[in-house]
């Protein structure tokens, strides 16, 4: 399914979501007027080295950010094979990948460095090296 969020699209696997798609659409715009700091949905993780970096994603609370190499210290992986892992994330948005940064910058997104800034500005994250 699609979202819009601050003006861009975004496809979602709603397959992985335990909840109709209008609800998913509400859950979104509540994020985006900011009523919503945390998306009250069931997830079905994979069962492999994303599912695990997805479940990490799900830590980092809305207004902090961790960067591709403390997620991979974590997990005793690469900081590479995170940013891989966060390119496969199939709920961008409502499982955080934007919360994954690099050291002294943002580093890559799926859904563009422009949205990136925006979601983690939203939440009043810092951006690296700005």
């Amino acid at each position: 399914m699609q979202i819009q969020i601050f003006g861009c699209e975004r496809e979602l696997d709603e397959s992985r979501i335990g909840a109709d798609p209008a609800t998913i659409r509400e859950q979104v715009r509540e994020y985006e007027s900011g009523t919503r700091t945390a998306f009250d949905l069931e997830i079905a993780f994979p069962d492999d080295f994303t599912g695990s970096v997805m479940r990490a994603m799900t830590e980092i609370s809305a207004g902090e950010t961790r960067t591709y190499g403390a997620i991979a210290d974590d997990l005793e992986s690469a900081p590479i094979a995170v940013g891989q892992a966060c390119g496969r994330n199939p709920i961008p948005v409502i499982v955080p990948c934007h919360r994954i940064v690099g050291v002294d910058s943002l580093v890559g997104y799926g859904g563009g460095l422009d949205l990136k800034r925006r979601l983690l500005e939203h939440e009043g994250a810092g951006i690296p090296g700005e």
